[in-house]
């Protein structure tokens, strides 16, 4: 993995279940690990092995979902010459998963859910 997130960075990440009553578009996203078009948002961490986020594979956004992946699998993947990176804090923010996600898409309480789903699948 070239940029390893710091402790520091690891300790602000909410434990897991913390956000369980916090709908997902409203959920923080703490740190963005990415490889080749796959895409990992974190949301909570264990404090040892565990993190639940977001997972697009293959830019395969429709098939996008919530679940748990691993510190120590993230941090084996390698293709060929490239390893995973997580975004370095200086040009990463904590935001809200929607902001995170559907950066193009702006959010309106007037925005039908319907549009919402189709714009950003797996956060409504």
């Amino acid at each position: 993995m070239w940029n390893i997130p710091t402790q520091e960075r690891l300790y602000r990440i909410s434990r897991l279940y913390e956000t369980e009553h916090i709908p997902v578009e409203d959920k923080l996203i703490y740190l963005h690990f990415f490889i080749l078009g796959c895409d990992w948002y974190i949301a909570e961490y264990d404090g040892n092995d565990l993190f639940f986020g977001y997972a697009i594979l293959n830019n395969d956004t429709q098939n996008a979902e919530w679940g748990y992946v691993s510190f120590n699998e993230l941090k084996s993947i390698k293709i060929h010459f490239l390893e995973i990176d997580c975004e370095l804090e200086e040009y990463w923010q904590i935001r809200k998963a929607f902001d995170s996600l559907c950066p193009t898409y702006q959010k309106s309480l007037n925005v039908p859910v319907r549009t919402l789903q189709n714009q950003c699948p797996g956060l409504t």
